[in-house]
């Protein structure tokens, strides 16, 4: 009988081998990495809420409720979001030393970690307008001719044509642009705080936040070049032209009277 030849391997057989070995690995690794990663991830966000809820609990819930809900002395957090708390704890508006017509700006208590601990248990009420990143509010590459377009047709009208902000009614006011992170303009066209109306992404997308937000630091940046003349608010050659008018013809006036005044003691005399 003839012996059988042993089969000689192929030189690429241990290289396929470890390729197999390799993905049976990548395998495992992506059918459990993730789901350890996502309970990871909801752990933290577990934790977050609970320390939220305790910070709720002793400089929120005497104005909005235990449990969010409303009273008399504030209104309802539970849909409001995390955008919501993230503007108006991150601007210094909440909580609020007093009521009045309008809550104003102030120092902030809170740190951002602290921030970011509220908005989440606030978030878990009710869903709600997210937190951006810092991708979504990042101006680089924005059109800021569509963004001026934009800002004149949808805010001018209360906050001014370069974002100086302006007078409403009953003691409410636009507040002042300049200066504002990116983050809270576009927090604040997401929730619409106070007197101002929302922009959700459904009414003006992000990309045309951004444009706005980018319009908004291009016209009060440090390199934004200056026609001359005072700016009395930015509103232009027009504001400019009435002030001197007003201003002069008073002057006018007031010259007329004491010209009058003492030519009446002249002729008595």
């Amino acid at each position: 009988m003839k012996k059988l030849s042993a089969r000689r391997r192929h030189p690429l057989a241990a290289v396929v081998v470890l390729l197999l070995a390799l993905a049976a690995t990548g395998g495992l690794y992506a059918a459990f990495a993730p789901a350890g990663k996502a309970q990871a991830d909801e752990t933290a966000q577990s934790l977050a809420i609970e320390e939220g809820k305790k910070l709720y609990a002793v400089g929120c819930a005497s104005c909005h409720g235990t449990g969010g809900q409303g009273t008399t002395d504030g209104p309802s957090l539970v849909g409001v979001g995390s955008a919501a708390v993230d503007f108006q704890v991150g601007t210094g508006r909440m909580p609020a030393q007093q009521r009045g017509a309008q809550v104003p700006k102030k120092k902030v208590i809170y740190t951002q970690a602290e921030i970011d601990q509220l908005a989440a248990y606030v978030a878990s009420l009710g869903a709600g307008p997210i937190t951006p990143t810092d991708k979504q509010v990042d101006p680089a590459g924005a059109d800021i001719a569509n963004g001026g377009e934009l800002f004149r047709t949808n805010c001018a009208q209360c906050h001014n044509f370069t974002g100086k902000g302006g007078a409403l009614t009953e003691g409410k006011y636009a507040p002042d642009l300049e200066g504002v992170s990116p983050k809270h303009i576009y927090e604040a066209m997401q929730t619409g705080p106070q007197s101002m109306p929302s922009f959700p992404d459904t009414t003006m997308p992000g990309q045309e936040k951004k444009d706005i937000i980018a319009y908004i630091e291009s016209v009060n940046g440090d390199e934004t070049e200056s026609p001359g003349g005072l700016a009395l608010g930015g509103l232009g050659p027009v504001s400019e032209g009435l002030f001197a008018w007003i201003s002069g013809l008073g002057a006018l006036v007031a010259v007329a009277v004491w010209v009058a005044a003492h030519t009446a003691k002249a002729k008595k005399s």
